[in-house]
Order: C-alpha cells, then sequence, then structure tokens
C-alpha cells in the first residue's frame, strides 16, 4: 500500500484527503518511482478548486523527484535505480510511489538533491520557456513580472539578472521585495502601498515596458496592459486571482496594438528529446550556482491541506515542497 492524495469535490485546501492504495506494476513504457521530493505548485490548486477540470476522484500534482523501482517492459533509456525528476506529467505527483511515462521523466545529474530537483522542474522550465522562447529577453531590457517572490518569481530574479535583462517585480510587502531583490530583481513593487503603473514609469525613465509577465491573472489584468509600451506583448502565464475573462479585444489596440499569449509548458517541451534539452540548461544553470532555491519550506504529505492553505495565503517566500 502507498499513501496518495486525492480530492473527491473541488473546493478550497480541506477538500484534499490522504488515502492508501494499491500500485500496480508498471506496464509498457510505465516507470516505478518513489518519491523521495513533490513541488507544490499554482496549477494544484487550479484543479482542486475547480477551475481546471479533472474526473472526479482525482490525483493532484505534477511536478517531483524520486528513484526508479521498477520499470516497464518497453522502457528503453531508464532504468531501476536511476535518480529522476519531472514537472509536467499525469495528475499525481502527490503520492509515495507512483507509475509514471517514461517520456516524461528526465534523469537527476549528481550535485542536484531530489529537493532541487523538484523544486526546479515545473518552475525552472517555466521561467525558461517565458524568458527564451515566448519571449525572448535581451540585455538592459526592462521588463515587469508579478509575483516576485514566488517560486517561479525568484529563478525569474536570478534569471533575468544571469541574462543582463531588468526586472521590476512586483510583492505583497516590504519582506518579500527584499528577497526579490537579493535574488536579482532590478526594482520591486509592493502593490498593496503603491500603484503600480506610475511606479513603473518612475523606474523606467518614463517608459512603459515592452514585455509583463502575469501568473495573477484577473486582479492585475488591465493594470499589467497599462504597464506596456507601444506593440508591446503581454504574457499571461497563470490564474493565482482567478482566470480573465470577457476579453475586449479594443483594449489592446487602444493601448497601441498590444500582442497577448497564453502559454503553457506543454506547448515548448512535447517530445522527451525537448523536455531533456530544456532540462539540462535549468540544471546546468543550478549546477553553476546561478539558480539557487530555498528548499526549507516542506511538509509532509499527510499535510498537504497546510501546503495548499500556505501557498494561497502567500505567506511563504520561494518554493513549497511535500515529502512523502
Amino acid at each position: 500500500m502507498t499513501k496518495v492524495v486525492r480530492f473527491h469535490e473541488t473546493g478550497g485546501p480541506e477538500v484534499l484527503r490522504v488515502e492508501n492504495e494499491n500500485v500496480s506494476s508498471p506496464q509498457g513504457h510505465e516507470v516505478q518511482i518513489r518519491q523521495h521530493a513533490v513541488g507544490v505548485n499554482y496549477i494544484d490548486t487550479y484543479f482542486r478548486s475547480g477551475l481546471y477540470q479533472s474526473p472526479l476522484p482525482s490525483p493532484v500534482g505534477f511536478e517531483g523527484a524520486g528513484v526508479v523501482i521498477a520499470i516497464g517492459a518497453e522502457v528503453k533509456d531508464i532504468k531501476t535505480g536511476d535518480r529522476v525528476a519531472y514537472g509536467h506529467s499525469p495528475l499525481g505527483a502527490y503520492a509515495e510511489v507512483r507509475n509514471i511515462p517514461e517520456h516524461c521523466l528526465v534523469k537527476i545529474p549528481d550535485g542536484i538533491s531530489f529537493e532541487l530537483a523538484a523544486s526546479l522542474m515545473l518552475k525552472g522550465l517555466t521561467v525558461w520557456y517565458l524568458f527564451h522562447q515566448t519571449y525572448a529577453l535581451k540585455k538592459n531590457e526592462t521588463f515587469l513580472f508579478h509575483a516576485a517572490a514566488g517560486g517561479v518569481g525568484l529563478l525569474a530574479c536570478q534569471w533575468a539578472r544571469h541574462i543582463g535583462a531588468k526586472m521590476i517585480g512586483t510583492v505583497s510587502s516590504a519582506e518579500k521585495g527584499k528577497k526579490a531583490l537579493e535574488m536579482g530583481a532590478f526594482a520591486v513593487i509592493n502593490y498593496r502601498d503603491e500603484n503600480i503603473v506610475k511606479r513603473v514609469l518612475e523606474i523606467n525613465g518614463g517608459e512603459k515596458v515592452s514585455v509583463v509577465y502575469d501568473s495573477v491573472g484577473k486582479d492585475t489584468w488591465m493594470t499589467s496592459l497599462d504597464c506596456l509600451r507601444m506593440r508591446g506583448h503581454m504574457v499571461s502565464f497563470g490564474n493565482a486571482s482567478g482566470p480573465v475573462t470577457g476579453v475586449n479585444l479594443s483594449d489592446l489596440a487602444t493601448r497601441g496594438s498590444l500582442t497577448v499569449t497564453r502559454p503553457m509548458l506543454f506547448s515548448y517541451v512535447e517530445t522527451a528529446g525537448k523536455l531533456r534539452a530544456a532540462t539540462d540548461v535549468v540544471f546546468d544553470l543550478a549546477l553553476k550556482g546561478i539558480l539557487k532555491v530555498d528548499v526549507s519550506h516542506t511538509y509532509p504529505l499527510e499535510k498537504a491541506v497546510d501546503a495548499h492553505t500556505a501557498l494561497l495565503n502567500r505567506d511563504r517566500v520561494g518554493s513549497l515542497l511535500l515529502i512523502p
């Protein structure tokens, strides 16, 4: 028997349940993993709340790391005993043991812990595609990034510093602003006390920015558009405050022919080869010390409710992990 986390109805963190189940032997291209660390991400809350749909009862989670304990007959590149990680997979990361398709997995290099791998996969790959694929940031380019002290945001601070781009990050407290600056943000805006559009202009010498990366969604949609210069690019990659609905395309035209995209990771790593190539970039930056992750915010698998509550309350800086 193994412990798994599921929800039988959508709702708040309290709907998450820890249950026991028998895990079948891996079939075909499946790999069975004993998990050592599981990433907790906002997308997990979208499924749990019902914003994104999955058949009930539903497992939870897309990101984890562990050791291979069994393989299916058609598995080619992975063997028992390998240390592996994944950042996009079928739902079910919140578990002690799980089966997962081989093509979702990458091998963890020496020097990367399970905890670091589980913190880097989804969030690190997200920053990789945002900065290099969705919109290619250039050295000295100034841009706006919401939620700069979150798990993705702090990696974005460090990656922007590595590129030489100037990241203006929004935060909800002075403490979070200090952390974002330490990690590489060029400037921060406390959205609870400051007007974001006004501060962007002040920070950027009276100019708006060429690109905004927005994972907040509904609450920041119009503000983000108002921060963009003519023909600027709005990258909406999350819905932490709720989905953006009822979009009026005239809002883009009247602000100077803006463009909007709603990217997701799978569109950039849709093959095993692309996934491994992208992950090589992320792990290489971590091994060189360019990307660092605070892995101190950990919870036992049985405390998944507490982890989701902390994530929604935004009372933790950086990444959250479950330890099965």
